[in-house]
């Protein structure tokens, strides 16, 4: 069941609302604010849609600070037409499952970035579907060298570091394996475009498209000097929304340089040079607080009005026409 619309609405945004595992591994207050909004007319079924499960980077937080933007670690929805695709399983995976309890396909693919804890740990929470006997989950994992995510996630999710092993679970899990740069073609002819990014034990950005639109899906990356990277910028040429990881702000990052995440002015910078329509920014500070990511928001709209900083929960119709309104913030109590 649907929830009603919340307060924001961020290119052209709907806040959402909300049963032993078969594994086989396969190849090598309230304030008055600018927001962005969108069309108001409805997503159409054939579309190419965008939903927000986690925003949030290194570590799920909650509290009243992280109302608006959600504290959820990374999960994206993505559907082109009625086809579904599941990048990353933070702990925003559980609420992607949630809501999708009633028309989750038997299959699913899910696409890993990367292979860190805030990426993977969602996994067995992925309900109902870890639970159901005749589901299959295919995972994707194209950072490590042609190597599938089989052997690290049996390692993480096994005792002493979590209760019991991935097997327990009803599901069939598939591992897949590739190697960031190719493009993967699935068995019902759908593809999707893959480029590796600059992060310790490196990570995969994803290139979707659906009905002449284009969404790239850039985290996590740390930007690199010279800047904007020119293969990057082929990839993400043209994107109507790219999705790019803005842990943190120019002031922070020399004190993290190394860690592998990016700006959101370095997203700026290569969203304009690429010719990119809309930017989403994620990966979120678990430090930044609503207060802080408004702030950080209006300065990065004043530079490029059609960037945001993405919401838990919000869903994107890709492409459609950006305009900007004043609408209050609603902070629950």
């Amino acid at each position: 069941m649907r929830k009603p619309p919340s307060a924001h609405r961020l290119g052209r945004i709907d806040a959402g609302a909300e049963n032993g595992s078969r594994s086989k591994s396969i190849g090598p207050s309230e304030r008055k604010r600018p927001v962005m909004t969108m069309s108001r007319s409805p997503v159409t079924d054939g579309g190419l849609t965008l939903r927000f499960w986690g925003v949030r980077g290194s570590t799920p937080v909650c509290g009243p600070e992280y109302v608006e933007f959600g504290g959820n670690t990374p999960c994206l929805e993505v559907r082109c037409g009625e086809r579904l695709f599941v990048v990353d399983a933070g702990s925003g995976l559980y609420n992607c499952g949630q809501h999708n309890r009633q028309d989750l396909p038997k299959e699913v693919d899910l696409l890993f970035s990367h292979l860190h804890l805030d990426h993977t740990g969602g996994l067995p929470f992925f309900k109902p579907a870890v639970f159901d006997a005749e589901r299959t989950i295919n995972t994707w994992c194209g950072n490590l060298d042609g190597q599938s995510a089989e052997d690290a996630l049996g390692r993480l999710f096994s005792p002493p570091l979590f209760p019991v092993t991935l097997d327990i679970l009803p599901c069939t899990l598939k591992h897949h394996g590739f190697r960031a740069g190719e493009t993967l073609t699935f068995a019902d002819g759908a593809t999707v475009d893959t480029i590796l990014l600059n992060h310790p034990q490196g990570s995969v950005g994803y290139r979707f498209e659906h009905g002449g639109k284009r969404l790239c899906i850039i985290s996590d990356i740390e930007h690199t000097d010279p800047w904007p990277d020119a293969a990057l910028m082929r990839f993400v040429e043209g994107a109507d929304l790219m999705v790019y990881d803005g842990m943190f702000t120019d002031g922070e990052y020399p004190t993290c340089r190394g860690w592998g995440h990016s700006t959101w002015q370095k997203g700026v910078e290569l969203a304009q040079a690429a010719g990119v329509k809309a930017l989403a920014i994620i990966h979120l500070h678990p430090c930044h607080s609503d207060t802080t990511l408004l702030s950080v928001e209006a300065d990065m709209q004043a530079v490029m009005p059609t960037a945001y900083i993405a919401r838990e929960r919000q869903r994107v119709e890709v492409g459609a026409t950006p305009a900007i309104r004043r609408e209050p913030l609603i902070r629950i109590a």
